[in-house]
């Protein structure tokens, strides 16, 4: 059993939770995954890691009331315990991987929408403390559902835009970015998280603009394991499943049209059986749910 030593509500639907998971704690890297139950009945979760404390042994995690195991897990507090914790999974940020000072000369960008602002957090966080600066766009339908502001600012240069012009800029992530880029701001790395269609848009108009641009494809994946199929993609042609070869991708390579698409099959058995028979062996069945 995992140990949940904090649990609270950011916004609506929207909760945070600091977990007991001391060997996870030690291994994660910015970018990467937890698979969690929350009780020995309950199904796999893929939750995005947004923070972690080696020291502590802690890991944090955000997520949003979607389902019936999201909503069981929001439901959880400070004292309580998840069933299992697993992790962490998943390829690290490709930031993590490069020359430091490569990465300075950098001037890199990250859009998070949504929930997508949590994992985002991790990778500005570990820029700042290897002393490498970045820009943060979070993008929300109202100042209300601005999540991690405060914890932002203490890490990078942060530009909040909501679409009713509520708090912070005026618009979309996408109007945001074009803003920055026309006052000067010159990009030469971008790392998009959030919803499947705010990350097509993204990756429209930083393939405009000449930005090489990462997304993560954490919002499709369901399993975890690569064995459901759920998160199967095309990136530059070839089959890829978002859980083992990434989460993180090429933006301009990946087909989000066709990954959308997927997402919208799955959710009924019809769909399923059909994108089975259409994918075959590439299909990746063993979930239970294409039987």
């Amino acid at each position: 059993m995992f140990k949940i030593l904090e649990a609270n509500e950011l916004t609506t639907n929207i909760f945070q939770m600091i977990v007991e998971a001391p060997r996870v704690a030690q291994a994660c890297l910015p970018g990467q995954f937890l698979i969690i139950r929350v009780d020995e009945d309950g199904e796999r979760i893929p939750l995005t890691i947004c923070d972690y404390d080696r020291e502590k042994g802690t890991v944090e995690i955000v997520a949003q009331a979607i389902g019936a195991e999201t909503f069981k897990l929001g439901k959880l507090k400070a004292g309580d315990s998840l069933a299992d914790v697993v992790g962490p999974l998943g390829k690290p940020s490709d930031l993590c991987e490069e020359n430091l000072e490569d990465l300075k000369k950098k001037k890199i960008v990250f859009i998070a929408g949504g929930v997508g602002t949590a994992p985002v957090y991790p990778q500005a966080k570990w820029l700042k403390e290897h002393g490498v600066d970045c820009d943060v766009i979070i993008g929300a339908k109202t100042k209300d559902l601005v999540i991690l502001e405060d914890r932002f600012k203490k890490v990078c240069n942060l530009h909040i835009t909501t679409d009713d012009g509520s708090y912070g800029r005026s618009g979309m992530v996408t109007k945001a970015l074009q803003d920055l880029w026309d006052e000067g701001n010159k990009y030469d790395h971008c790392v998009a998280i959030g919803p499947m269609i705010m990350m097509k848009f993204v990756c429209k108009l930083t393939e405009e603009l000449g930005i090489p641009t990462v997304v993560s494809m954490n919002p499709i994946m369901v399993d975890g394991t690569g064995m459901c199929g759920a998160c199967r993609l095309t990136v530059g042609g070839e089959v890829k499943f978002a859980c083992v070869d990434g989460p993180e991708f090429d933006g301009h390579k990946v087909d989000f049209d066709q990954a959308m698409n997927r997402m919208k099959l799955y959710k009924t058995e019809e769909g399923r059986l059909m994108l089975k028979a259409q994918e075959g062996d590439t299909h990746h069945g063993g979930c239970g749910n294409c039987d």
